[in-house]
Formats: structure tokens, C-alpha cells, sequence
């Protein structure tokens, strides 16, 4: 009895650690997404993983920071004439978010160092742990290789990496999530099998994401400013010139009519599909954390849907834009808490007694 008591409090602290990790992804998500609004992006235009963690100093040291940064095309094509004190608005933004992901680092590998060695971390999560601590590391390269792409001639960071990188990250975000649910509301037992409303949870989950990744894509090639008006995309549903470049499939990916017009259908297809899978999981799982999850999945769908449609009418502001991208992860956070009640409901549900 007392180690499973003292089991049961290593679970709460491990959990409690893992938490408090995505939170702090969640606001790695989000400065990224402020980030990019400013077009702060490009404004380190070095990678040093160690050293990068002290900003300039001094004048002299800002000034030589800046020289640099004047010798690439962002500045020669697109901010010429901009001043120290414009720099260091636009340079503070993007140091701010790389020294996030390096506290990322710390607070996750020692803490995770030390439930291993106090032998707190359950049976089977160690693997997982590493797996996450590796994410971490290759998402730290990936937002490099994301910023590489546009210190060329061309000074906009590639739409692909972008979305990769904020693909990987919302990834590690969900990943880090699941194994808070696990430890504090108990995995579904393997063997037990999951009902067809558990598995399309996981369908909806997926979705989810790739309404994300759509919308990475939307931020990438700045589609978002180019149509202001809703319901229609200027004055009509179908705009024109919809896929009329060549290849055709091309454009889902690069022309930025199609990518507006992509996440809007995908949007409007969302909706559907929540509706209809909320609507089943109320009524044939009538358990509180079940109908909890569903009351939060259509709170965080309706509110991402109205951020959405102010995000576009008021022309992209850096604020509902930021919060449009936070509402996404905590979209996906619902998704996958109904998700795991509804797989942990089938795992345990009792059986039925004999007449």
C-alpha cells in the first residue's frame, strides 16, 4: 500500500513536470507566431547554440550585430534605411524565442535526468522521455535550417520549413500532453481493444493537426493578408483564377489564392466533423470527463472560429493573428483529452454482469 501510495505521488510530480514543459511550449508556440508577424525572423543571422544565449551588450556590440544583419537581403530589399533602435525591436523578438527553446532544454533534460536517477519516472517512460528530449534537439536544428532558407536572395523563409518547424513543435506540445493524460488519468489497457467512436477520436486528433499545418502554410506565404472579406474571397465564393497555374496541385502548396481558399474549406469541413463526432460522443458516452472534453473541443472550435474570421476582416493584426495559432494548439489540446478519455472509457468500461 505504501508504494503504491509513493508510486502514485512520483506520477503526480512526473506529470506535473511534463506540464509544466508544454506550457512552456505553448508559449514557444506562440512567440514564434509573433515572431514571424514582426518579421523578426531573419534578424540573427548566426546560429550559435552556446553563445547565442548572451545578446549584444554594448553599442559597439549592438552596432556590430547589426552590420552584419545588413548584409543580407532582408535588409538591402526590405528594410533599408531602418535605424539601431528598429533592429533592436525586431532582433530582441527573435533572441527571445531561440532563449525560450534553450530554457526548453534545461527545463526539461536535468529534471528528466533526475527522476531517472531517483528511480520516480513509472516503468516504460524512459524511452519516451528521450524520444521527446531528441525532438526537442532536432526541432532546435530544424528552426535553423527554417531560417537558412530565407538568408538567401530571396529574403522569406521557405513555407515548408516553416511548416515543419511548427509541425515538429506542436508535435512535441501533443506528445508531452498524452503522457500528462497517461499519468494522471491512467493509460488504456492494451489487449482491451478501442470502440469505433475511440478510433475516429484519433481521425478527429489528426485533423486537427492538419488544419495547423494548413495554416503554417497560410502564415508562410503570408495568404492570410490577401483576401480580407468573409464569406467570400473578394466578391465570390470560388475567387478567381482558383488552380490556374500549372501544375494545378502546385498552387495548394504556393499560390496563396488556393492556400486561403484551402483553409477555409478545410475550416468549414472541420466544423462538420466535430459537430457530428461531438454530438455522438455526448450521447453514447454519457461519462462526465467524456461530455467534459466534448463541452471544451466546441468552447476551443468556436472560439478559433471566430479569431479566424476577426484574424481576416481586421487584416491580420499581430494580437488576434497570435491568438488565432494559440487557439489551434488549445483546439488540439481538447481533441486529444476527448480522445483519451473516450480510449481509457473503452479500456476500463466494466463488464456486463451475467443475468
Amino acid at each position: 500500500m505504501l508504494l503504491s501510495h509513493r508510486n502514485r505521488q512520483h506520477d503526480r510530480q512526473v506529470a506535473a513536470w511534463l506540464l509544466l514543459c508544454a506550457a512552456v511550449v505553448f508559449g514557444m508556440i506562440l512567440l514564434g507566431g509573433v515572431t514571424r508577424l514582426t518579421n523578426s525572423g531573419l534578424s540573427m543571422v548566426e546560429w550559435k547554440p552556446l553563445m547565442g544565449v548572451v545578446p549584444p551588450l554594448s553599442e559597439q556590440a549592438w552596432q556590430e550585430t547589426f552590420d552584419k544583419y545588413k548584409a543580407y537581403p532582408e535588409y538591402r530589399k526590405i528594410n533599408r534605411g531602418m535605424d539601431l533602435d528598429g533592429f533592436k525591436s525586431i532582433f530582441m523578438y527573435e533572441y527571445l524565442h531561440r532563449l525560450l527553446g534553450r530554457l526548453i532544454g534545461v527545463l526539461f533534460f536535468f529534471p528528466m535526468v533526475y527522476f531517472m536517477m531517483r528511480r520516480r519516472v513509472p516503468a516504460g517512460l524512459q524511452p519516451k522521455l528521450w524520444l521527446l528530449f531528441l525532438l526537442g534537439g532536432g526541432q532546435g536544428l530544424l528552426g535553423w535550417f527554417m531560417v537558412k532558407s530565407g538568408l538567401v536572395s530571396d529574403p522569406h523563409v521557405s513555407q515548408y520549413r516553416l511548416a515543419a518547424h511548427m509541425g515538429l513543435a506542436v508535435i512535441i506540445y501533443a506528445y508531452m500532453l498524452w503522457l500528462v493524460f497517461d499519468l494522471r488519468l491512467g493509460k488504456p489497457r492494451r489487449g482491451t481493444g478501442a470502440g469505433p467512436l475511440a478510433r475516429t477520436s484519433l481521425v478527429l486528433v489528426g485533423l486537427v493537426y492538419l488544419m495547423i499545418l494548413s495554416g503554417a502554410l497560410v502564415a508562410g506565404t503570408k495568404a492570410g493578408f490577401a483576401y480580407s472579406t468573409w464569406p467570400l474571397m473578394g466578391t465570390s465564393f470560388f475567387p478567381p483564377g482558383l488552380y490556374a497555374g500549372d501544375p494545378a496541385w502546385l498552387d495548394a502548396f504556393e499560390d496563396i489564392t488556393a492556400i486561403q481558399f484551402n483553409h477555409r474549406m478545410f475550416a468549414y469541413f472541420l466544423i462538420i466533423v466535430v459537430a457530428v463526432f461531438a454530438t455522438l460522443a455526448w450521447r453514447r458516452v454519457p461519462t462526465p470527463r467524456v461530455r467534459l472534453g466534448v463541452i471544451l473541443l466546441g468552447l476551443a472550435l468556436a472560439a478559433q472560429v471566430l479569431l479566424g474570421i476577426s484574424t481576416l476582416l481586421l487584416h491580420v493584426p499581430v494580437s488576434l493573428a497570435a491568438a488565432h495559432q494559440g487557439g489551434a494548439v488549445l483546439l488540439l489540446s481538447a481533441a486529444l483529452f476527448v480522445a483519451h478519455a473516450l480510449r481509457r472509457q473503452t479500456a476500463v468500461a466494466p463488464a456486463p454482469q451475467a443475468p
